[in-house]
């Protein structure tokens, strides 16, 4: 399960594009919704979730055979 945009509470910041070690997202530009274009690239590492400033905008569903290693 890919990282998922929401577009209503996204900001435009730029700061999942920028702290994504694998670079999943697109859209290095500020004011641009970033997207998700490497979804199979998604270490489930939850920093974009982290550190995004607007609460919400971003949602990881970590899928059931990962859940192991997030415990």
């Amino acid at each position: 399960m890919p990282p998922v945009i929401n577009k209503e509470k996204c900001t435009q910041c730029g700061t999942c594009v920028d702290v994504c070690a694998e670079d999943v997202f697109f859209g290095s530009e500020e004011g641009e919704y970033p997207v998700v274009t490497y979804p199979e690239m998604c270490m489930y590492c939850d920093s974009c979730v982290h550190d995004c400033p607007a609460e919400g905008a971003i949602t990881l569903r970590i899928p059931v055979n990962m859940m192991i290693a997030h415990t």
